[in-house]
């Protein structure tokens, strides 16, 4: 095929970060998915050459592509090109040539072209002995870069690609140190070619040029420091000794003149040296080890306030730091632990503390005043001419803090704290988290032996989830290994999964979570602390405050007043707002583990299930009413005997502003609810949550979510005999059935739920279900047992006034008017079913009905009428995130402009339709889409295409078991194959 010139407008390509690719009017072109950022990363590096469609197979695919590669990578290429479009270029971008694709280049911009253009430059420059002007082209080439090339890119021959520029910028990044210490910039530099140093410590030269920078700028000790932990890591990373250069470097700045950085100080007759012993294998916390550095400097904060989770190692961290700058503090260390004076008034502990460290400092005793105001204008005096280091651990209140700052000087303080202690702005502060994976992995490596470690991977990978990489933890579990040789990793794994004796586990040799935990639980109020403990109880991942207030039956205020209480003891951890704009919290696991402890030892068993229950109900109220207001009343749904929960009208009003946000962060909230609710033997509620909650999981397509509660509530309603719950769950269970398009398992839950709501007299119920079975018939080619099952279920949602539920069914029964050859009939009970449902305001019944009647429309050929109905439909799905239904309405207008011969703009809708199918799991839907594409491919001659999309089409009917479906694809399967006999002139239409 010839290739189309029609230049477009100029596009910057931008890889030397995230790929971004911009007009030139700004407008950001979507790139969406990684098969079109790969696809539209390898034409941009070939930059104006052909990519073959089996590089680009190669490079989303690798070596499994599968069979309809070569077709999904045109309908990449297709998405692509209408991305460019609706960004405002106008010329073809992409053009097709064999054997594959290249990108108009003419008049755009490539990053990284201006990179290597910039830094031949500079080069140049350099070499012919103007530093200036190449320092200047090589920070404009450097400042190009805004993260990693090609990051969230993936593909074998882009990544490769990306690594060549990463290492392009560090070369670079070389030269351009190397030129501003000839230009006597070592200081301006040091900050910036730390980073970039740090970042990449296999590139020997940065090193080079940073330890000549750090010592021309007075840095002796950091170069050499940074030196001796560069090298024990490149050592440890190669397994070789740096080069000579280096080494050489480093050797001339040991023998350098120390008058040349500090002056000569006059030390004290008493040096004291208070520390306890540094913390054995001490691993990870770099970034944090390098921000406490800043309390170094002559004109440093003189405050280091480090916080965190108990056993999270902020003690190791504070005496780590602390031996390792011992030397920048020659009038000695001084050491308390506050934990001893918990309980003391302010005011002894100052006192205390300040003569303690005063004859530390060489002060005899008996010149130590016993009255606070000497005793504290002594303590200033004394440390005013001195550099010293107070290390304070166990800090409750910043008061403890105050007095033993000292009024001037250059001594600091660096305490710990378990509270979120308020500061100034001055301090350095270290918000301590928990490990990483890696640095939990490589603390139990040390510590228990690599070979151990190597051999049992997996299960150390495990043993560090199960610590919650906690410091203490994986100390404690490391430690146990090393006493117990004859114990497999694996062994103390499966000790540990018994929730129950986990922390009896994690302790050894005086070292033990549990009280390391208590430490900050006994600092708690009483009415605190019972919150932290009921909280222990729920299983849920996450929660916000209302569900703490629920708990204690309190108003939501004084819930978030606790809940902040524990975040400031650490206890809790903050995780931020959701959709609905209400903060969350979650316990790290070992924390709820003790909190659950604490209640099941505090709290009686009755008291521990009136909590749960409140918030089970609490939960059941909001989503009722989620449900209601989804609904415009309460439709399509039948209710068990749990009594409601009263919230006040505001907070029910902002939480459910937009019912499906609601439902959306509470999630996976709600699930584990109707799952304990279970276990705890609330069928009665679990069933009602459960069914209340399905037009989320129905709407947002969590069908795994649907059927897990529906299986549990089953189970546990049939337990109990309670046979409306079980017929509930029944019909729900169904229903997960139904919406897969797993129609045989389907019909016979679904008979079940219907024989047993006849025998409850539950009519709705029994109305519900017939509808469904109805769905199912219809679908599989029963139209007139579909059309006798719902004309007796429209008749009882009358009688019980569910007004949604009748509508639903008279679309069901326009669908089959439509499918007898009827449209008018379809017509007219559309428009009835559209009246009902818009009576209830813009609902999803709504959307449903105003879809059915568009498709009626097009039968009759009445496609503006159509169209308009369908943009209807959008705009209701669009507004609450409802993918599924914008995919069947994507699907419809498609379909719509197809009968209206607007073909070209029917594909492109069709295109969306088959884009928002692939990413829901809805093979009917996906079927119907690749059906309608089928359809349009063919009347725009494009046979092959149409035969891909047709053979997808019956094949996946055929899967799902729709008989309907499947003889209609096959139909259009032979037509297309007789046009194509015909020399591919279009035959009369269906």
């Amino acid at each position: 095929m010839p290739e189309d010139r029609s230049i477009p407008r100029a596009v910057k390509y931008s890889v030397l970060r995230p790929l971004l690719v911009i007009t030139d009017s700004g407008r950001i072109v979507g790139v969406h998915g990684p098969r079109q950022r790969t696809i539209l990363t390898m034409l941009i590096l070939a930059w104006g050459r052909v990519v073959s469609v089996d590089s680009l197979v190669d490079a989303v695919w690798g070596d499994e592509p599968p069979a309809t590669a070569r077709t999904q990578v045109a309908i990449c290429i297709g998405a692509l090109r209408k991305s460019f479009k609706q960004a405002g270029v106008d010329g073809d971008v992409i053009l097709t040539t064999h054997p594959g694709y290249r990108l108009e280049t003419a008049g755009s911009e490539l990053d990284a072209l201006q990179f290597t253009s910039l830094v031949a430059e500079a080069a140049a420059q350099v070499k012919q002995g103007r530093h200036e002007q190449g320092r200047v082209l090589y920070r404009q080439a450097l400042d190009l870069w805004k993260g990693p090339a090609l990051a969230g890119v993936t593909g074998r021959p882009v990544e490769d690609e990306a690594t060549r520029l990463d290492e392009r910028r560090y070369a670079a990044y070389e030269a351009w140190s190397e030129v501003e210490l000839a230009l006597g910039h070592h200081q301006d530099i040091i900050s910036e070619l730390t980073t970039i140093a740090n970042s990449s410590p296999l590139h020997e030269q940065l090193r080079y040029n940073l330890m000549l920078a750090q010592y021309r700028a007075g840095l002796r000790a950091e170069a050499t420091e940074g030196f001796r932990m560069w090298r024990r890591n490149f050592v440890e990373e190669l397994g070789l000794e740096p080069s000579v250069a280096i080494k050489e470097l480093h050797a001339s700045i040991l023998q350098d003149d120390p008058g040349l950085t500090l002056p000569v100080q006059v030390k004290p007759m008493v040096v004291p040296a208070q520390l306890p012993p540094d913390v054995d294998l001490f691993q990870g916390r770099a970034a944090e080890l390098t921000r406490l550095d800043r309390l170094l400097g002559e004109r440093s904060p003189r405050i280091g306030l480090i916080t965190g989770v108990a056993g999270v190692g902020k003690t190791g961290l504070i005496v780590h730091w602390a031996h390792k700058v011992a030397a920048e503090f020659p009038d000695g260390q001084l050491y308390a632990d506050l934990a001893q004076y918990d309980g003391r008034e302010p005011a002894f502990v100052a006192a205390a503390l300040q003569g303690r460290f005063l004859r530390a400092l060489g002060v005899p005793g008996d010149q130590i005043p016993s009255d606070p105001a000497e005793l504290a204008s002594l303590y200033r005096s004394v440390l005013a001419d001195r550099k010293s280091l107070i290390v304070l651990d166990n800090v409750r209140a910043m008061h403890q803090i105050t007095p033993l700052l000292p009024g001037s000087g250059r001594s600091s303080v660096l305490a710990a704290s378990r509270e979120q202690l308020a500061a100034d702005s001055g301090t350095v502060r270290v918000d301590l988290g928990l490990m990483t994976s890696h640095e939990s992995q490589t603390l139990i490596t040390k510590i228990a032996g690599a070979d151990r470690a190597t051999a049992e991977k997996a299960a150390v990978n495990e043993l560090c989830r199960l610590c919650d990489g906690l410091p203490l933890a994986l100390r404690i579990a490391a430690a146990r290994l090393v006493a117990k040789q004859h114990w497999s990793v694996q062994h103390l794994v499966d000790r540990l999964r018994d929730e129950h004796r986990r922390l009896d586990e994690l302790s050894t040799g005086g070292l033990e979570v549990r009280a390391s935990f208590a430490l900050s639980y006994r600092g708690l109020t009483e009415q605190t602390a019972r919150m932290y403990r009921l909280l222990g109880l729920l299983d849920v991942p996450d929660f916000p405050a209302w569900v703490g207030g629920a708990l204690l039956d309190v108003s939501p205020a004084d819930a978030e007043d606790m809940i902040e209480r524990l975040v400031d003891a650490h206890l809790l951890t903050p995780i931020g707002s959701d959709a609905t704009g209400t903060m969350r919290y979650r316990f790290h696991d070992l924390l709820r583990l003790y909190a659950r402890e604490r209640a099941e030892s505090d709290e009686s068993e009755d008291k521990r299930r009136a909590a749960l229950h409140r918030v089970f109900r609490t939960y059941l109220t909001l989503a009722e009413q989620g449900h209601i207001r989804e609904y415009g009343g309460d439709f399509a749904i039948i209710h068990g005997s749990t009594p409601r929960r009263h919230l006040d009208a505001p907070l029910v009003a902002g939480l459910l502003r937009s019912p499906l946000d609601w439902f959306e962060a509470e999630r996976p909230s709600l699930v584990a609810s109707i799952l304990q609710s279970c276990t705890l033997r609330m069928e009665e509620l679990a069933w009602d949550l459960a069914m209340s909650s399905v037009v989320l999981f129905e709407t947002r397509n969590y069908y795994d979510d649907w059927r897990a509660v529906s299986e549990k509530a089953l189970e546990a309603n049939r337990n109990a005999g309670n046979v409306r719950g079980e017929a509930a769950m029944c019909y729900e269970l169904a229903s997960v059935e139904m919406f897969q398009q797993r129609f045989d398992a389907a019909m016979p839950l679904f008979n079940r739920a219907f024989q047993l709501f006849d025998s409850v007299r539950e009519v709705h119920g029994r109305a519900l279900t017939l509808r469904n079975m109805a769905i199912t018939d219809r679908v599989q080619g029963g139209l007139r047992s579909a059309m006798s099952r719902l004309d007796e279920a429209r008749n009882t949602f009358r009688v019980v006034g569910d007004a949604s539920a009748e509508a639903h069914t008279l679309n069901q029964m326009s669908q089959i008017e439509l499918e007898w050859g009827n449209p008018d009939a379809a017509v007219r009970l559309s428009l009835e079913a559209v009246r009902i449902a818009t009576e209830l305001g813009e609902t999803r019944g709504a959307a449903q009905a105003l879809n059915r009647l568009a498709a009626a429309y097009v039968k009759q050929r009445r496609f503006e009428a159509a169209k308009q109905s369908y943009d209807g439909v959008l705009r209701i799905v669009r507004s609450k995130g409802d993918t599924r239904g914008e995919a069947y309405a994507l699907m419809g207008l498609g379909e719509t402009l197809v009968a209206w011969g607007q073909y070209v703009e029917a594909e492109s809708i069709l295109a969306d339709a088959l884009e928002i199918a692939e990413r829901v799991d809805d093979l009917f839907l996906l079927a119907k889409v690749h059906l309608a594409l089928g359809a349009c491919s063919q009347q725009l001659n494009q046979l092959t295409r149409a035969s891909q999309h047709l053979l997808i089409a019956r094949n996946t009917f055929h899967e799902i078991g729709s008989v309907w479906g499947e003889l209609q694809a096959s139909a259009d399967i032979s037509r297309l194959s007789a046009e194509e006999a015909c020399g591919g002139r279009t035959l009369p239409g269906r």
